[in-house]
C-alpha cells in the first residue's frame, strides 16, 4: 500500500513539473510575441482549455497559479467545475469559460459555473443565457461574441456573421444580467491565420466605437496565438502546448 501511494505521489510530482515547464514556456512566448510588437505582456491572459483533461490537471494548473479555464461541452464541464470546487485549496478566484456552441436549453447548467461565455452568435441565446442568469440571481455573466470568420462554413458550425455583431451586441448589452465582454474567434481550417486575426481585429475595433466597454478580444489557440497577440488579442486559449498530447497522458 506504501509503495502504491509513493508510486502515485511520484505520478503526480511528474505530472506537475511537466505542466509547470509547459506554462513557463508559454508564459515566456507571450511575453516575447508582446514585447515584439511594442505591447505589455500584462495585457494578454492565458485561458487554458482542459476538455477531456482530467479535473486533477486543473488543480495542478490552479496550484502552479492559473485561474482561467475554459470547456466546451457542459456534459464534462459542469462536474468538472463541481469536483474542482470540492478541492481543499480550492479558491473562488477561479473563472470558468465555456467556449463550445451553447444550446438554449443548457443555459441553466452553463450560467452554475462559467463566468465568461465567450460562445454567443446569436440573439436566442443571448436572451436565454439572460434570463437563465435572472432567475439565479447572477448577474455577472460576461458575454463575447463569437464571430465567423468563414463565409463557406455551414450555417450550423457557431459564430455570428460580422454584418450582425452590432445587433447582437445592442442585445447582450441591453440585458439585465450579462456584460458584453467582447468578440472571440476561431480561425478557419486552411486559411492564413493572420488575415483570420486582422478582419477579427477590425471587427473589434467597428463594436469598440458603440461598446467601450467590450475591450476583450479572445483569439490564438496552441498553433496560432503568437500571431493572435500580434493582431491585439487580450485572451489567447491554449490546451495541448500546456497540457500535453491527451494520448500520451497516463
Amino acid at each position: 500500500m506504501i509503495e502504491a501511494m509513493n508510486d502515485l505521489e511520484r505520478q503526480n510530482d511528474d505530472r506537475s513539473a511537466e505542466l509547470a515547464d509547459n506554462l513557463n514556456a508559454i508564459r515566456d512566448q507571450i511575453k516575447v510575441a508582446a514585447q515584439a510588437i511594442g505591447r505589455d505582456p500584462s495585457e494578454v491572459s492565458l485561458t487554458v482549455v482542459t476538455k477531456t483533461y482530467p479535473v486533477d490537471d486543473v488543480v495542478r494548473l490552479y496550484r502552479l497559479g492559473v485561474k482561467d479555464f475554459a470547456e466546451n461541452r457542459d456534459q464534462e464541464a459542469a462536474p468538472k467545475a463541481a469536483t474542482f470546487a470540492e478541492f481543499a485549496d480550492a479558491g473562488d478566484d477561479v473563472t470558468w469559460h465555456f467556449v463550445g456552441q451553447a444550446q438554449t436549453n443548457k443555459t441553466n447548467s452553463i450560467v452554475r459555473y462559467a463566468r465568461v461565455v465567450e460562445s454567443v452568435d446569436r440573439p436566442k441565446l443571448a436572451r436565454a443565457l439572460d434570463k437563465s442568469a435572472t432567475n439565479k440571481g447572477i448577474d455577472a455573466i460576461s458575454c463575447l461574441i463569437q464571430v465567423n470568420l468563414d463565409p463557406d462554413a455551414p450555417q450550423d458550425r457557431g459564430g455570428a456573421q460580422p454584418d450582425s455583431v452590432s445587433e447582437l451586441a445592442d442585445v447582450i448589452a441591453q440585458s439585465d444580467s450579462l456584460n458584453l465582454g467582447g468578440v472571440m474567434a476561431v480561425a478557419p481550417l486552411g486559411a492564413d491565420p493572420a488575415q483570420s486575426f486582422e478582419k477579427l481585429a477590425k471587427i473589434h475595433q467597428k463594436l469598440l466605437q458603440n461598446h467601450p466597454e467590450a475591450g476583450m478580444m479572445s483569439a490564438g489557440m496552441s498553433s496560432d496565438f503568437e500571431l493572435a497577440i500580434k493582431f491585439g488579442a487580450t485572451h489567447v486559449r491554449l490546451g495541448a502546448a500546456v497540457l500535453g498530447q491527451r494520448e500520451s497522458l497516463r
